[in-house]
């Protein structure tokens, strides 16, 4: 059975820092993309960053620079260090996966190509 675990999270203070993990459990795939979204309170969900199969990162315009998706400690985990916290970072975050890493670079754009969905993490950026 394939499915996402995520953990971490939490809440922090603005300019603080908090790491998200997310790691897919029965995986085998060699191309796959993993990405992390956030649904902001009274918002509609958006992407953060993804990571495909080959290591490869991509952020959204409002983490870039602050955000780090990385591979975790085995392969189908991944890791979201997330930095210099804002307030408008305050979200219900998703950890989402699908097997192709082609979906990676546009992972903005629809995210209801992802099938497989964590179950959310919530951090709460507070002044």
């Amino acid at each position: 059975q394939e499915y996402l675990v995520q953990s971490g999270g939490g809440s922090a203070q603005a300019g603080g820092s908090l790491t998200l993990s997310c790691t897919a459990r029965g995986f085998s795939y060699s191309s796959y993309c993993m990405a992390w979204f956030r649904q902001p309170p009274g918002k509609e969900r958006e992407g953060v960053a993804a990571l495909d199969s080959d290591g490869k990162a991509f952020y959204s315009d409002s983490v870039r620079g602050r955000f780090t998706v990385a591979q975790g400690g085995t392969k189908y985990t991944m890791n979201l260090q997330m930095g210099s916290l804002k307030l408008e970072d305050t979200a219900m975050y998703y950890c989402a996966a699908e097997a192709s890493k082609r979906l990676c670079p546009d992972y903005e754009t629809d995210d209801r190509v992802f099938y497989y969905w964590g179950q959310g993490t919530q951090v709460t950026v507070s002044s």
